[in-house]
């Protein structure tokens, strides 16, 4: 069993950044293959970033190549998003994900286990 706890959202500018952070329990979390996700208001969840256990292998949705960098540290259990260059379109509840396939790690249905979701608004 994993549990997940996102933090790091807020209230910024367009053009402005934000750094979320996941931080997750138990032991063995570099075998687990880890996710961003985000749901809008009204629109389904959406992958948005995801990366690999041990090796760090980083995928992205193309909405946010160059703008977002996924990253993790296995030390200390935590999964990070930095979002730079945000758009007022990147407004959502981003959700932190472990999976422990890294087969299907860009769909929501490749995830074991979710957190809570933190809010991020970006105003124009």
């Amino acid at each position: 069993q994993v549990q997940l706890e996102e933090s790091g959202g807020g209230l910024v500018q367009a053009g402005g950044s934000l750094r979320l952070s996941c931080a997750a329990s138990g032991r063995t979390f570099s075998r687990y293959a880890m996710g961003w996700f985000r749901q809008a208001p009204g629109k389904e969840r959406e992958f948005v970033a995801a990366i690999s256990g041990s090796r760090g292998v980083t995928y992205y949705a193309d909405s946010v190549k160059g703008r977002f960098t996924i990253s993790r540290d296995n030390a200390g259990n935590t999964v990070y998003l930095q979002m730079n260059s945000l758009k007022p379109e990147d407004t959502a509840v981003y959700y932190c994900a472990a999976s422990r396939s890294p087969v299907g790690i860009t769909e929501v249905s490749g995830y074991d286990y979710w957190g809570q979701g933190t809010q991020a608004t970006v105003s124009s």
